[in-house]
């Protein structure tokens, strides 16, 4: 499986869309992080950039955000990601964290954007 992680700074980037770039971690069928990998973040907002597809292209299953806006869910959901909401910290202990059951969805959306 592989989980991927909008990152800033080596820590969950609490927007989505406009992350520094994503982290994806390839977990064996033991939950253990064998592997670690990190692209670029495509310019402009997350919703409307092709991340999705190149996440499924990547074979992301899963994305462990700090929050986001329906528009960018749907569109994850759409390329058979699932979204885990509430996030926050390191970006391995977080993936770890998920990996042994105690991470739940926050249930949060981004009602709005915040462009910087």
């Amino acid at each position: 499986m592989k989980i991927a992680v909008p990152t800033r700074n080596n820590s969950v980037d609490e927007h989505f869309g406009h992350c520094e770039y994503y982290t994806i971690f390839s977990v064996d069928d033991n939950k253990n992080v064998v592997e670690k990998e990190v692209i670029e973040s495509p310019q402009g907002c997350g919703c409307k950039s092709n991340i999705a597809g190149i996440l499924q292209q990547k074979g992301v299953k899963l994305l462990l955000a700090g929050n986001m806006g329906a528009g960018a869910m749907s569109k994850l959901n759409a390329f058979g990601i699932d979204v885990l909401r509430g996030c926050a910290g390191d970006v391995q202990v977080v993936t770890e964290d998920y990996l042994k059951g105690e991470l739940k969805d926050s249930g949060e959306s981004c009602e709005h954007h915040h462009h910087n």
